[in-house]
């Protein structure tokens, strides 16, 4: 098959793919992302009139309802003010641009698998003057003693809570303590990358506010946990979220009227905030399960990572090419109606293939006999490895 080939191939899948997640009777979860432009405007209507008064005049230029949002959001996380951005990746550049300035040093000290190393095409150092450099790339956190001993100065160090791209991993609460004391000690200011921060909570044991109260400034997304349209939140001290509101006017941030997306994020804290605990407890449930019913079912090699889920988004792994448990996922999902794996599956090294799991509100309708039976059933087409 030429190359050309085998990716219409996968464009097909991955249409069949969409199609059997929105017709599946049962899902782990169903990203609201993925919807219809009718089903996200009715989810916002009938949401939106408990969360807002509908009857307020529309914001301009980031007043108002904006307002409402940033305010909502420093009480959450107990920072002194909060700036409303359109991008996560406009809000964490500005931010650190402006930690920079005070530093003295354009140096941020990352992870290798950080969102901005991977996903936003060199943006620090091509538009924001800042220099990134790489304190590990191991599948995990950085440690204190790496902060200690890496070799040259830094400005900044910035956090992935949870590290996405190693499979939504965190540190322990301790670990993460001794890392931020490690950077302080070296005189650097402390970032956390909280796009999923509001997922933490379960795993470390404690509440927004003691995890925000960690970092000199915190970014949060409102749509990778919240379900909301876009749009981000930069938190910290005042005297930041006003010299990076001047930043994000330069950037090209001051979007007129922003009021769906600000509303989806009020609708998001107040629906699924509260309910983020209970994906995290569930989403441990599954992962047993589906351990155990892949061993069941005779897989001779399998991986769930982490073991125990750090939040309610995971990594399954199997020793096959991605198009085959691709192609079978489909299958059973049309088949039967069952989808047990919602995401696309990727090259996770020679013959191994690597797809997430997100345990969402339809998730909790499925007990550990409920994944097992799914395993089971997907298994059966699957070729012996």
């Amino acid at each position: 098959m030429t190359e050309t080939a085998e990716q219409d191939q996968r464009r097909a899948r991955q249409e069949r793919r969409v199609t059997a997640a929105r017709q599946a009777r049962r899902v782990l979860h169903r990203a609201p992302f993925e919807g219809t432009i009718r089903e996200r405007l009715d989810w916002l209507a009938r949401t939106a009139p408990e969360v807002h008064d509908l009857d307020e005049r529309a914001d301009m230029y980031g007043d108002r309802i904006v307002g409402t949002l940033e305010d909502r959001v420093a009480a959450l996380l107990g920072t002194e003010a909060v700036a409303f951005f359109p991008t996560g990746t406009m809000a964490q550049q500005v931010a650190l641009r402006c930690w920079a300035a005070r530093t003295g040093d354009p140096t941020v000290a990352l992870h290798g698998l950080a969102h901005p190393e991977v996903h936003e095409r060199n943006a620090f150092s091509q538009v924001s003057g800042l220099r990134p450099v790489r304190v590990t790339s191991e599948p995990r956190l950085p440690t204190a003693a790496e902060i200690r001993d890496f070799d040259e100065p830094f400005g900044a160090l910035m956090l992935e809570l949870p590290l996405r791209d190693a499979g939504y991993v965190l540190p322990t609460w301790e670990e993460l303590t001794e890392v931020v004391e490690a950077a302080r000690e070296r005189d650097a200011v402390v970032h956390f990358d909280g796009a999923r921060l509001w997922e933490c909570t379960e795993h470390f044991g404690r509440s927004l506010q003691e995890i925000a109260a960690l970092a000199d400034s915190v970014y949060l997304s409102f749509y990778k946990s919240l379900g909301g349209f876009g749009g981000a939140a930069l938190a910290g001290p005042k005297t930041l979220v006003e010299e990076a509101k001047t930043w994000r006017h330069r950037y090209g941030g001051m979007v007129f009227q922003q009021f769906p997306t600000v509303l989806s994020a009020l609708a998001g804290l107040e629906t699924e905030l509260p309910r983020l605990p209970g994906y995290v407890r569930h989403a441990r449930v599954v992962a047993a399960a589906l351990r155990e019913g892949f061993a069941e079912a005779g897989v001779p090699w399998v991986r769930v990572h982490p073991a125990v889920p750090h939040t309610h988004e995971f990594r399954v792994w199997l020793p096959y090419a991605p198009d085959v448990p691709a192609e079978a996922a489909v299958r059973q999902a049309e088949e039967t109606s069952v989808l047990l794996f919602a995401r696309a599956w990727d090259h996770g090294g020679p013959d191994l293939a690597v797809t997430e799991v997100t345990v969402g509100a339809r998730g909790l309708e499925w007990t550990a006999d409920d994944v097992r039976a799914a395993v089971a059933d997907f298994v059966t087409r699957l070729p012996a490895p």
